[in-house]
């Protein structure tokens, strides 16, 4: 009689397949997904603009293709979630195409965090707000997966030092990066000027600083900012702060540290915007108020020359 052998449904499927099938099975498949049918991933913290580099991926897709997949996971609603390529996805779109190939990956929530911000460290440019939402993302997704700490008095997890080996930087400079995610988005944006070399702009310590400020004392600082034409120094941050915590701190009190001249500081004029409102045209945008100030008082200039001259005959 013989011996009933009871295997496996894998092993069966062995049995009736070859290797070349069985080692194909266990790949990634590379599948054509409609790029309407993608959705970015949700609060992408890095900017996807039709910029110079954006310029040179449709360039090369255009002459190649989409050479390497991008990655998606699927959707309760039957759609996709781009987890990483979403410049592909833009630039595939710019070029006209319908589809664009995609990697299919079975991803929760804190697998798909990790896997986009680690595909995005290798941009050539990657601005200071963008770190820090990124850099915070990665370490909620760490934090979930149970990582614990060897520092405990520091912080309740050492996520900051995996993140910062994995990105080159050090774990306090990625916890520097993340208290950027308390500012309100007017100072976020002069941390990211001091990047791009525009004005206002604040360098990453005094962002820091300013951090620990709560949303109120926040946007009466940028009141006083505008008002006197100056941004707070390193010092005067670091003194912000100090009466932040001490729950000392006013709108005079702001606007009497920010009115100090700092050394080297070229004098500038004060308007109150009020005054002068009724005079400007109605349609003038903010940065073209100084060129129409600047004109009216050489219009201005020339007209007293006139009468002095027409004097003096």
């Amino acid at each position: 009689m013989s011996q009933k052998i009871n295997l496996p449904l894998e092993k069966l499927d062995d049995l009736f397949s070859t290797q070349s099938e069985r080692d194909d099975s266990h790949l990634e498949k590379v599948v054509n997904i409609p790029i309407d049918s993608i959705d970015d991933f949700k609060n992408h913290p890095f900017k996807v603009e039709d910029d110079d580099e954006l310029e040179q991926i449709k360039e090369s897709i255009n002459e190649k293709g989409v050479l390497n997949p991008t990655i998606v996971r699927r959707k309760e609603n039957g759609k996709y979630e781009m987890v990483s390529g979403h410049r592909r996805k833009l630039a595939s779109k710019l070029l006209g195409l319908n589809e664009i190939p995609c990697i299919v990956r079975d991803l929760n929530d804190d697998e798909a965090t990790i896997i986009m911000v680690d595909s995005n460290k290798q941009r050539e440019k990657i601005l200071p707000s963008e770190k820090a939402f990124a850099y915070k993302m990665r370490m909620e997704a760490i934090k979930h997966q149970g990582i614990k700490t060897l520092r405990p008095v520091v912080t309740k997890f050492r996520t900051d030092d995996i993140i910062g080996k994995e990105h080159g930087e050090s774990g306090r400079q990625i916890q520097r990066y993340i208290r950027l995610t308390y500012l309100i988005p007017e100072f976020l944006q002069m941390v990211d000027n001091d990047i791009l070399k525009l004005e206002p702009k604040i360098g990453l310590r005094i962002g820091v600083e300013l951090s620990f400020l709560n949303i109120e004392e926040q946007k009466m600082l940028l009141k006083a900012i505008a008002y006197n034409v100056a941004t707070p120094s390193l010092s005067q941050a670091q003194k912000l702060k100090e009466l932040s915590k001490n729950k000392t701190l006013d709108s005079d009190i702001i606007n009497s540290i920010l009115g100090v001249q700092k050394p080297n500081q070229i004098e500038k004029y004060k308007f109150d915007k009020d005054k002068i409102k009724k005079y400007l045209p109605n349609n003038i945008k903010s940065y073209e108020i100084e060129d129409f100030i600047v004109e009216s008082l050489k219009f201005y200039s020339r007209y007293l020359e006139k009468q002095k001259m027409s004097k003096e005959r």
